[in-house]
């Protein structure tokens, strides 16, 4: 074996070992913890929320905007959000100030109504 195929070997081994780590999802709780969860709840949950404060401002615009029109970072954080609080990962005062401060405006009336939803499903 020539000293070059040793060197080689010697940096391939570690880059190797860092590849198959960071394939295998050892940091797993650092990224989109939701999204390893299958339950349809926290879907179901926003479609309820939608029917029932779809009018309600949050934001400056209607929830069901929000939720269905909106492509934006304002509908990613407030799925992401709604879902962590659907699944205990946020408490409703947690929630409320996180909305409050990335959707500003007069929010009272839409959290009133998604806390009222939540406080309908089994288990909450």
């Amino acid at each position: 074996m020539s000293p070059l195929n040793g060197t080689l070997a010697a940096v391939l081994a570690p880059l190797t070992l860092l590849a198959l780590l960071a394939l295998s999802g050892c940091g797993g709780s650092l990224v989109a913890p939701d999204s390893l969860i299958e339950d349809p709840g926290d879907d179901a949950f926003v479609d309820q929320l939608v029917k029932a404060c779809g009018k309600r401002e949050l934001g400056r615009q209607p929830l069901n905007y929000l939720v269905q029109v909106e492509t934006g970072d304002a509908n990613i954080y407030f799925i992401d959000q709604t879902s962590k609080l659907y699944f205990g990962r946020v408490d409703r005062q947690g929630y409320a100030s996180n909305l409050n401060t990335f959707l500003p405006g007069d929010n009272q009336d839409a959290l009133t109504c998604i806390f009222a939803q939540l406080d309908q499903v089994p288990g909450r």
